[in-house]
């Protein structure tokens, strides 16, 4: 079957393109019983690799799969409600979930097993409290824990959760939060280290789980998870993905084309890639053509991507910086990549000295870099920080850009207060 466009969607069977390797890694991990932290930078395809190894898996019959989004879950409660209700298919699981949630279930006879995913969570959340969340989470791995088969259990947005427990929607951290936010993590990793074989944990989310951990002392709580790095793809994967889309959409994208856009990303994200193409079939679409020049991809690459129709896709970029750092940081965030990006992508290590300087009474630049590196918008270099995606930072210096006077230039600053400059 043809490769066809993705959009915005995670994506699996006909439409999951290459990966095979990173595939047979984590597929390895999880027969070996390996817990799993998958990291990579924004629209990597974290998602989809997690949903076509649980769907290659679940059809080859060996493991019983389970996929969790927690990326709505406040609190503990929320979390169990939704391992409960996704475990349903697990064998013999519901059982034992309908047992643990028997108070709340009370009264629906044999309806029960009707309820649809939404009704039976609620049903199951309401029939926790702040005191027992662990208890009825326990009985819900023990049931995993007895299937006839190992279980895949993927949790997706865990880092979300865990952040949102730490700060609250005022983004402040303090003792009680961090005391729930351990609990929870604690109680997953006793249930991973206890029914270790039983099943396997694979973690990921859209911000990274290490950096909010380092924030507040907690990264320990980490540590039975083995990290896997989903990295870009590199030139020729990017250029075989093109070429195929293009066959199966009558295009005639040449090697230099194809090359041109991988060119103009840089950092190959599959997303990225993906966008690009379907910016490109747009454009060629409404001239009526089916053959791309070069001046075609700069055309697309400089009034779509960068203009106001790519807007939505990489505000998800600045967007989750506001999830991942507090205001002082999200602002920290805000003023280095805008300094990187007027400075032709890099941030020098004398910049960075100077906002040390600035922010040295409201924020840690340390805590700020570490999500920067950690998530993939920079990277280490041997004069400071470079942008890693050039999509990214063209972006951002077009948004940011216009009117920032980068610190070397500005008049010795006043003592910060915390609030964004001109970024």
């Amino acid at each position: 079957m043809a490769l066809r466009k993705a959009g915005s969607n995670w994506v699996d069977g006909d439409r999951f393109f290459d990966r095979e390797t990173e595939l047979e890694a984590l597929r390895e991990r999880v027969k070996d019983g390996t817990h799993t932290l998958l990291t990579a930078q924004r629209r990597m395809g974290k998602t989809s690799l997690v949903r076509e190894l649980l769907r290659q898996l679940a059809e080859e019959g060996d493991f019983e799969t389970v996929f969790v989004d927690l990326e709505a879950a406040n609190g503990p409660e929320d979390a169990v409600a939704e391992i409960a209700v996704q475990s349903k298919s697990v064998s013999g699981a519901w059982l034992a979930i309908k047992t643990a949630f028997a108070n709340s279930l009370r009264g629906l006879g044999e309806h029960v097993d009707e309820l649809s995913v939404s009704e039976a969570k609620i049903k199951l959340r309401a029939g926790m409290n702040p005191g027992d969340w662990r208890l009825k989470g326990d009985q819900i791995f023990q049931a995993l824990a007895r299937s006839d088969k190992p279980v895949a259990l993927a949790i997706d947005e865990l880092p979300i959760l865990v952040n949102r427990l730490l700060k609250g929607s005022d983004h402040i951290v303090t003792t009680e939060r961090t005391r729930l936010a351990e609990e929870f993590l604690s109680w997953l990793r006793k249930n991973g280290q206890t029914h270790r074989g039983k099943f396997c944990l694979i973690l990921s989310g859209s911000i990274g789980l290490q950096p909010v951990l380092h924030q507040v002392g907690l990264t320990a709580h980490a540590n039975i998870y083995a990290p896997f790095d989903l990295r870009p793809w590199n030139q020729e994967t990017a250029t075989d993905c093109l070429a195929e889309l293009a066959e199966a959409y009558n295009l005639d994208l040449s090697q230099e084309v194809r090359a041109k856009m991988c060119w103009h990303l840089r950092s190959l994200v599959p997303h990225h890639v993906q966008k690009f193409f379907d910016h490109l079939h747009e454009h060629l679409h409404r001239q009526g053509r089916h053959t791309a020049a070069l001046e075609d991809v700069t055309h697309v690459y400089e009034q779509d991507l960068l203009g106001v129709r790519g807007q939505t896709d990489l505000d998800h970029y600045e967007s989750r910086l506001k999830v991942a750092l507090d205001p002082k940081g999200y602002n920290a965030a805000l003023e280095l990549l805008t300094e990187a990006a007027k400075n032709d992508g890099l941030l020098s290590d004398e910049a960075v000295a100077r906002y040390n300087v600035d922010y040295e009474r409201t924020t840690s630049l340390q805590n700020v870099l570490h999500v920067l590196e950690h998530d993939g918008y920079l990277e280490p270099s041997a004069d400071g920080y470079r942008f890693v995606s050039a999509l990214l930072e063209d972006w951002w210096r077009a948004r940011h850009g216009r009117h920032f006077v980068p610190i070397a230039e500005r008049e010795p600053s006043k003592e910060r207060t915390g609030e964004r400059s001109d970024a």
